[in-house]
């Protein structure tokens, strides 16, 4: 069942256990100044919305506004119990259990998971963290487990999926009550193997407490999120959180970058690493032989001197490290490395929703949209197009709004000299001026130009058109940063659009079929 462009409601349980909470108080030996008697809860959320009868609703202190503003409203849903802060239960006039932590956001993972039982019978579990790849990474090695025999399930910043069903997602990493219920939900439905896009939004906001993965990875570490982080060394110690015994029994490092080198040497779990670059040492090197339009060839090679050829259905040198760090998280977790060359040999079945997605027919330019949204991200991607282009290469983009403003003008340089001709447009500017943010980026792009054409257009629908203005046939253009997103948000409010449906109606426009 596919409910592919819808934002979901909470995937919980569909047939959830009822637990008194007096055993929750017991558990964490937690005070509640009220009648636990025959109060039985049978979930949790943080969200008064998606409260149903039986809930603990934790209302949290929220940059503006505090959750228990919204206690009202969840008690009206069914809500039984409520946790808070101090702060949180002083607003609060109410019958029903008030259990009062000094952070609750803290708490929400270990409550969360005793809520829905997440420590009884998990699934295997793997991890994927780092600034690019972690969507990649995931669904090939969701594609590897489903051609081994498994019912997976997976949570990205694209897709969440249980066995079958498949749900857009609102986060990258669900908050710790969404994601607890998304794992008694998949153990529900008898799956045995989930992998979880892990951000660093997710460790620092406590989304992963409760959860302990067999494998995890760190693919990479790049310009983004500073206006989270201020820095990039403090971007990576959160990174390095999820490589403690707390969190994983192992790992897997890429150490193309010297970040990976220094997670590889300060991780607290066993790793094994890999790198496409000769002149780096590690575990397993990836020697890419062959890249086409439709495909990238390597070999992986390890220090023992066993290796195994691997082709994978998608463009590019990134993709195939990306594919790499998968295989071994399996061999990590004891899969023999020749039983995964042999899935491989059949054909991997993975597919990358909104990652260097081929939206054009056979005739015309061929166009690319990717959910790439920083400055390592479109080199990688631009070099990868650049090896498989015939002539012209033409990059359309923007830049996020209310997100790290310092990345925007090195966004446009990049762009300006990897690519023949630059298009900039919007990209969810959400509250901020829109032509304020094109105006950082295109000062970026101009400075690094020459005489390449840099375009200004907006909206995006008049931005592709532009694009394909530029191109025939041999030429790509890659649209960068909406990916397979079905919104854009303006002003704050989000609207439908789908990048990959304009950009095919833009080229039925121009005659390419």
């Amino acid at each position: 069942m596919s409910v592919a462009g819808v934002t979901p409601r909470i995937l919980r349980p569909e047939h959830p256990a009822p637990r008194p909470i007096a055993g929750l108080v017991d558990a964490f030996e937690l005070q509640v100044d009220a009648d636990l008697d025959g109060v039985e809860v049978t979930g949790i959320t943080i969200d008064s919305s998606d409260v149903q009868p039986g809930d603990i609703f934790a209302a949290l202190p929220g940059a503006h506004r505090h959750g228990a503003e919204f206690a009202a409203a969840a008690l009206e849903r069914g809500a039984v119990a409520v946790v808070t802060d101090p702060t949180g239960a002083a607003m609060l006039e109410t019958d029903v259990p008030v259990i009062v932590v000094d952070d609750p956001r803290a708490a929400l993972g270990e409550i969360a998971a005793w809520v829905y039982r997440t420590d009884e019978q998990p699934p295997k579990l793997f991890g994927i963290t780092g600034t690019n790849g972690k969507t990649s990474t995931a669904f090939m090695l969701e594609g590897l487990l489903a051609d081994l025999g498994f019912v997976t399930g997976l949570s990205t910043t694209a897709e969440r999926h249980v066995g079958d069903l498949v749900v857009t997602s609102k986060l990258t990493t669900p908050e710790a009550s969404e994601l607890h219920a998304l794992l008694a939900r998949m153990r529900e439905a008898g799956v045995r193997a989930a992998v979880l896009e892990v951000s660093a939004q997710a460790l620092e906001r406590h989304r992963i407490d409760g959860v302990v993965f067999d494998v995890v990875a760190f693919t990479n570490l790049s310009h983004d999120h500073l206006d989270d982080y201020g820095s990039m060394d403090a971007y990576f110690d959160v990174k390095l959180d999820l490589f403690t015994p707390d969190r994983a029994e192992r790992g897997v490092v890429c150490v193309d970058t010297d970040w990976g080198v220094k997670v590889a040497e300060r991780s607290r779990i066993p790793v094994t690493t890999v790198t496409s670059d000769p002149d780096r040492s590690a575990d397993w090197h990836v020697d890419i032989w062959e890249e086409t339009a439709v495909s990238t060839s390597f070999t992986l090679t390890g220090i023992d001197g066993g290796a195994i050829e691997v082709q994978i259905p998608f463009i590019g040198r990134h993709m195939a490290v990306d594919a790499a760090i998968a295989i071994l998280m399996l061999v990590e977790d004891g899969f023999e490395i020749e039983g995964v060359a042999e899935v491989i040999d059949r054909g991997m079945r993975a597919t990358l929703p909104g990652r260097i997605e081929r939206v054009s027919g056979d005739e015309g330019p061929s166009v690319f949209v990717d959910y790439g949204h920083s400055p390592d991200a479109f080199a990688q991607t631009l070099q990868a197009l650049r090896r498989v282009t015939e002539g012209r290469l033409v990059m359309l983009f923007g830049a996020d709004g209310d997100r790290d403003t310092t990345k925007r003008a090195e966004m446009g340089r990049i762009a300006a000299e990897l690519a023949d001709a630059v298009v900039v447009t919007d990209f969810n500017p959400r509250t901020e001026d829109a032509a304020s943010i094109r105006a950082q980026v295109l000062e970026g792009a101009r400075a690094a130009a020459g005489d390449k054409p840099v375009i200004e257009s907006s909206p995006e629908e008049d931005a592709i058109r532009a694009a394909l203005a530029l191109v025939g046939p041999g030429d790509t253009v890659l649209w960068a940063g909406p990916g397979d997103a079905d919104y854009r948000d303006v002003a704050g409010r989000r609207e439908p659009f789908v990048a990959r449906d304009e950009a095919r109606l833009a080229l039925h426009e121009a005659g390419w079929h």
